[in-house]
């Protein structure tokens, strides 16, 4: 039975993956869009996804009103933002520059597109993309 699968293995170990994953969506946040094999687009999706509402959860906070607990609940976004990527540079573009804008979208906020076959080894590949 394949009940209870997390998330796709890609040909790695638990370390290697943890470390691609945290490369694509610091690359993803700071471009916008990356070009990568389908299964890595796949895997990266709801990382990213989780990633980008934790900005939008600290915007919707502060729009409540500036109140110690709303304050706590932002801090709190962006200290787990900050856990699972430490770059300064990302976390600045995502809770001042995306969270503002994705504020009030209730999810989606990437896109994959089929792109082709890459050249070599012909592994299919994609386009993701912050929309």
């Amino acid at each position: 039975m394949a009940n209870l699968i997390g998330t796709k293995k890609l040909g790695r170990n638990s370390g290697q993956r943890k470390a691609l994953v945290k490369g694509l969506t610091r690359s993803l946040i700071l471009h916008g869009r990356i070009t990568t094999t389908e299964a890595k687009a796949k895997a990266l999706r709801p990382i990213a996804e989780r990633f980008i509402a934790w900005g939008c959860r600290a915007a919707r906070a502060m729009d409540e009103g500036d109140t110690p607990d709303n304050r706590a609940r932002a801090v709190h976004c962006r200290r787990m933002a900050f856990a699972f990527v430490q770059d300064n540079a990302v976390i600045k573009k995502v809770f001042e520059e995306l969270a503002p804008r994705y504020k009030e979208r209730p999810g989606g906020y990437t896109r994959i597109l089929k792109v082709g076959f890459r050249r070599g080894d012909a592994a299919p590949t994609a386009l993701i993309e912050l929309v």
